[in-house]
Protein backbone atom coordinates (compact mmCIF):
# COMPACT_ATOMS: atom_id res chain seq x y z
CA UNK A 1 0.00 0.00 0.00
CA UNK A 2 1.34 3.42 -0.89
CA UNK A 3 2.41 5.62 1.99
CA UNK A 4 0.03 8.52 2.41
CA UNK A 5 1.02 11.84 3.93
CA UNK A 6 -1.37 13.66 6.20
CA UNK A 7 -1.45 17.31 5.19
CA UNK A 8 -4.41 18.72 7.06
CA UNK A 9 -7.16 17.89 9.49
CA UNK A 10 -10.54 19.30 8.53
CA UNK A 11 -13.42 18.22 10.80
CA UNK A 12 -14.37 15.19 12.88
CA UNK A 13 -11.09 13.53 11.96
CA UNK A 14 -11.61 14.00 8.23
CA UNK A 15 -8.30 13.87 6.37
CA UNK A 16 -7.26 15.39 3.07
CA UNK A 17 -4.24 13.65 1.56
CA UNK A 18 -2.23 15.50 -1.09
CA UNK A 19 -0.91 14.25 -4.42
CA UNK A 20 -0.65 15.22 -8.05
CA UNK A 21 -3.37 14.09 -10.42
CA UNK A 22 -3.76 14.28 -14.20
CA UNK A 23 -2.88 17.64 -15.69
CA UNK A 24 -6.22 19.29 -16.50
CA UNK A 25 -6.91 22.92 -17.35
CA UNK A 26 -9.03 24.20 -14.41
CA UNK A 27 -11.20 26.10 -16.88
CA UNK A 28 -12.18 22.83 -18.56
CA UNK A 29 -13.48 21.26 -15.38
CA UNK A 30 -17.24 21.19 -14.70
CA UNK A 31 -18.51 24.05 -12.55
CA UNK A 32 -18.90 22.91 -8.95
CA UNK A 33 -22.12 24.88 -8.54
CA UNK A 34 -23.87 23.07 -11.42
CA UNK A 35 -24.57 19.50 -10.24
CA UNK A 36 -26.00 17.21 -12.89
CA UNK A 37 -26.49 13.48 -13.43
CA UNK A 38 -25.20 11.08 -10.78
CA UNK A 39 -23.78 7.78 -12.05
CA UNK A 40 -23.53 4.98 -9.48
CA UNK A 41 -20.97 2.23 -10.15
CA UNK A 42 -21.46 -1.19 -8.48
CA UNK A 43 -18.65 -3.16 -6.94
CA UNK A 44 -17.02 -6.51 -7.63
CA UNK A 45 -19.70 -8.96 -8.71
CA UNK A 46 -21.89 -6.20 -10.15
CA UNK A 47 -24.81 -6.30 -7.69
CA UNK A 48 -27.02 -3.20 -8.07
CA UNK A 49 -29.48 -3.78 -5.20
CA UNK A 50 -28.05 -1.47 -2.55
CA UNK A 51 -27.16 1.24 -5.04
CA UNK A 52 -30.71 1.27 -6.41
CA UNK A 53 -31.93 2.30 -2.95
CA UNK A 54 -29.23 4.95 -2.70
CA UNK A 55 -30.20 6.24 -6.15
CA UNK A 56 -33.77 6.73 -4.91
CA UNK A 57 -32.50 8.93 -2.09
CA UNK A 58 -30.44 10.97 -4.53
CA UNK A 59 -33.42 11.40 -6.87
CA UNK A 60 -35.45 12.67 -3.92
CA UNK A 61 -33.10 15.69 -3.85
CA UNK A 62 -34.06 16.51 -7.43
CA UNK A 63 -31.05 14.96 -9.15
CA UNK A 64 -31.06 12.41 -11.95
CA UNK A 65 -29.36 9.22 -10.73
CA UNK A 66 -28.52 6.11 -12.75
CA UNK A 67 -27.12 2.80 -11.48
CA UNK A 68 -24.83 1.31 -14.09
CA UNK A 69 -24.93 -2.33 -15.16
CA UNK A 70 -21.43 -3.72 -15.36
CA UNK A 71 -20.12 -5.97 -18.11
CA UNK A 72 -20.65 -9.63 -17.24
CA UNK A 73 -20.64 -10.15 -13.50
CA UNK A 74 -18.22 -7.36 -12.73
CA UNK A 75 -15.31 -9.69 -12.04
CA UNK A 76 -13.59 -9.29 -15.41
CA UNK A 77 -11.04 -6.72 -16.53
CA UNK A 78 -11.73 -3.37 -14.86
CA UNK A 79 -11.02 -1.70 -18.21
CA UNK A 80 -14.39 -2.98 -19.46
CA UNK A 81 -16.13 -1.39 -16.47
CA UNK A 82 -14.27 1.88 -17.06
CA UNK A 83 -15.65 1.90 -20.61
CA UNK A 84 -19.19 1.40 -19.30
CA UNK A 85 -18.74 4.44 -17.06
CA UNK A 86 -17.24 6.57 -19.81
CA UNK A 87 -20.05 5.69 -22.20
CA UNK A 88 -22.65 6.61 -19.57
CA UNK A 89 -20.94 9.91 -18.75
CA UNK A 90 -20.63 10.83 -22.41
CA UNK A 91 -24.32 10.02 -22.99
CA UNK A 92 -25.44 12.08 -19.98
CA UNK A 93 -23.45 15.12 -21.07
CA UNK A 94 -24.66 14.76 -24.66
CA UNK A 95 -28.23 14.69 -23.36
CA UNK A 96 -27.74 18.07 -21.72
CA UNK A 97 -26.55 17.30 -18.18
CA UNK A 98 -24.46 20.25 -16.96
CA UNK A 99 -22.06 17.86 -15.24
CA UNK A 100 -21.60 14.29 -14.05
CA UNK A 101 -20.98 13.05 -10.51
CA UNK A 102 -19.82 9.48 -9.89
CA UNK A 103 -20.59 7.40 -6.82
CA UNK A 104 -18.46 4.25 -6.68
CA UNK A 105 -19.17 1.44 -4.24
CA UNK A 106 -16.32 -0.92 -3.34
CA UNK A 107 -14.44 -1.79 -6.54
CA UNK A 108 -16.69 0.70 -8.31
CA UNK A 109 -14.59 3.41 -6.71
CA UNK A 110 -11.48 1.96 -8.32
CA UNK A 111 -13.32 2.01 -11.65
CA UNK A 112 -14.17 5.68 -11.09
CA UNK A 113 -10.56 6.53 -10.36
CA UNK A 114 -9.23 4.66 -13.38
CA UNK A 115 -11.78 6.51 -15.50
CA UNK A 116 -10.40 9.81 -14.21
CA UNK A 117 -6.86 8.98 -15.30
CA UNK A 118 -7.69 7.08 -18.51
CA UNK A 119 -10.69 8.60 -20.22
CA UNK A 120 -10.57 12.32 -19.57
CA UNK A 121 -12.76 11.80 -16.53
CA UNK A 122 -11.03 14.71 -14.82
CA UNK A 123 -12.64 17.00 -17.41
CA UNK A 124 -16.05 15.29 -17.24
CA UNK A 125 -16.62 14.60 -13.54
CA UNK A 126 -17.68 17.37 -11.19
CA UNK A 127 -17.36 15.16 -8.10
CA UNK A 128 -16.33 11.62 -7.11
CA UNK A 129 -17.74 9.88 -4.00
CA UNK A 130 -16.54 6.41 -3.02
CA UNK A 131 -17.76 4.01 -0.32
CA UNK A 132 -15.57 1.27 1.08
CA UNK A 133 -13.38 1.29 -2.01
CA UNK A 134 -10.05 -0.60 -1.93
CA UNK A 135 -8.22 2.33 -3.49
CA UNK A 136 -4.90 0.95 -2.26
CA UNK A 137 -5.91 -2.69 -2.78
CA UNK A 138 -7.46 -5.24 -0.47
CA UNK A 139 -5.53 -7.89 1.38
CA UNK A 140 -8.31 -10.38 0.56
CA UNK A 141 -7.41 -10.14 -3.11
CA UNK A 142 -3.72 -10.27 -2.26
CA UNK A 143 -4.24 -13.50 -0.33
CA UNK A 144 -6.27 -15.00 -3.18
CA UNK A 145 -3.57 -14.16 -5.71
CA UNK A 146 -0.88 -15.84 -3.63
CA UNK A 147 -2.84 -18.81 -2.29
CA UNK A 148 -5.52 -19.73 -4.85
CA UNK A 149 -4.63 -17.84 -8.05
CA UNK A 150 -6.89 -20.06 -10.16
CA UNK A 151 -9.90 -18.87 -8.19
CA UNK A 152 -9.00 -15.17 -8.51
CA UNK A 153 -10.59 -13.62 -11.65
CA UNK A 154 -9.03 -10.70 -13.50
CA UNK A 155 -10.63 -7.98 -11.38
CA UNK A 156 -9.61 -9.85 -8.23
CA UNK A 157 -5.97 -9.75 -9.34
CA UNK A 158 -6.29 -6.07 -10.27
CA UNK A 159 -7.53 -5.28 -6.74
CA UNK A 160 -4.53 -6.89 -5.06
CA UNK A 161 -2.16 -4.37 -3.42
CA UNK A 162 0.59 -3.26 -5.77
CA UNK A 163 -1.21 -4.15 -9.01
CA UNK A 164 -0.50 -2.10 -12.12
CA UNK A 165 -4.06 -0.75 -12.05
CA UNK A 166 -3.73 0.52 -8.48
CA UNK A 167 -0.39 2.15 -9.24
CA UNK A 168 -2.11 3.88 -12.14
CA UNK A 169 -5.04 4.87 -9.94
CA UNK A 170 -2.71 6.73 -7.58
CA UNK A 171 -2.46 9.45 -10.24
CA UNK A 172 -6.16 10.30 -9.92
CA UNK A 173 -5.77 11.86 -6.48
CA UNK A 174 -6.32 15.60 -6.78
CA UNK A 175 -7.79 15.72 -10.28
CA UNK A 176 -11.43 15.88 -9.09
CA UNK A 177 -13.01 16.86 -5.75
CA UNK A 178 -13.33 13.46 -4.06
CA UNK A 179 -15.01 12.18 -0.91
CA UNK A 180 -13.91 8.73 0.27
CA UNK A 181 -16.06 7.08 2.95
CA UNK A 182 -14.87 4.04 4.89
CA UNK A 183 -16.06 1.95 7.82
CA UNK A 184 -13.97 0.37 10.56
CA UNK A 185 -16.16 -2.74 10.23
CA UNK A 186 -15.16 -3.39 6.61
CA UNK A 187 -14.46 -7.07 6.11
CA UNK A 188 -14.02 -6.89 2.33
CA UNK A 189 -11.85 -3.85 1.64
CA UNK A 190 -9.13 -4.73 4.11
CA UNK A 191 -7.67 -3.07 5.99
CA UNK A 192 -10.37 -0.37 6.11
CA UNK A 193 -7.66 2.27 5.72
CA UNK A 194 -7.22 1.15 2.11
CA UNK A 195 -10.02 3.62 1.36
CA UNK A 196 -7.83 6.53 2.48
CA UNK A 197 -6.80 8.16 -0.77
CA UNK A 198 -4.38 10.90 -1.70
CA UNK A 199 -6.08 14.13 -2.70
CA UNK A 200 -9.47 13.07 -1.32
CA UNK A 201 -11.48 14.18 1.66
CA UNK A 202 -11.31 10.98 3.70
CA UNK A 203 -13.82 10.17 6.44
CA UNK A 204 -14.66 7.13 8.53
CA UNK A 205 -18.27 6.46 9.45
CA UNK A 206 -17.21 6.01 13.07
CA UNK A 207 -15.56 9.44 13.04
CA UNK A 208 -18.92 11.13 12.53
CA UNK A 209 -21.00 8.52 14.37
CA UNK A 210 -18.97 6.91 17.16
CA UNK A 211 -20.05 3.36 17.91
CA UNK A 212 -21.78 2.87 14.56
CA UNK A 213 -21.56 -0.67 13.18
CA UNK A 214 -21.61 -0.65 9.39
CA UNK A 215 -20.41 -3.65 7.39
CA UNK A 216 -19.06 -3.41 3.86
CA UNK A 217 -22.30 -4.66 2.32
CA UNK A 218 -24.37 -2.19 4.37
CA UNK A 219 -22.55 0.92 3.14
CA UNK A 220 -24.90 1.80 0.24
CA UNK A 221 -28.02 1.67 2.45
CA UNK A 222 -26.76 2.87 5.84
CA UNK A 223 -28.49 6.18 6.78
CA UNK A 224 -25.32 7.85 8.08
CA UNK A 225 -23.40 6.89 4.93
CA UNK A 226 -26.27 8.12 2.76
CA UNK A 227 -26.17 11.47 4.56
CA UNK A 228 -22.43 11.71 3.90
CA UNK A 229 -22.92 10.83 0.23
CA UNK A 230 -25.54 13.56 -0.15
CA UNK A 231 -23.15 16.07 1.42
CA UNK A 232 -20.48 14.93 -0.99
CA UNK A 233 -22.80 15.55 -3.93
CA UNK A 234 -23.98 18.98 -2.76
CA UNK A 235 -23.54 22.02 -5.03
CA UNK A 236 -20.97 23.72 -2.82
CA UNK A 237 -17.53 22.47 -1.78
CA UNK A 238 -17.39 19.20 0.15
CA UNK A 239 -18.20 20.21 3.72
CA UNK A 240 -18.74 17.66 6.49
CA UNK A 241 -18.97 20.22 9.26
CA UNK A 242 -21.59 19.09 11.75
CA UNK A 243 -21.98 15.64 10.18
CA UNK A 244 -23.25 13.08 12.68
CA UNK A 245 -25.36 9.98 13.12
CA UNK A 246 -28.40 9.76 10.89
Amino acid sequence: MALVVLVTVVVVGVRVIGSRGPSVDPDSRPAQDRPGTVLLVPGYGGSRDGLLRLAERIRATGRDAQVLTLVGDGTGDLAAQVQVLDDAATAALAAGAPSVDVVGYSAGGVVAGLWVVRDDGAAKARRIVTMGSPLNGTTLAGAAVSQVPGACPTACRQLAPGSAELRELAGAGSAVPWLSIRTADDETSTPPETAVFRGATNVGVQEVCPGARVSHSALPTDPTVTALVLRGLAPGPIDLTGAGCA
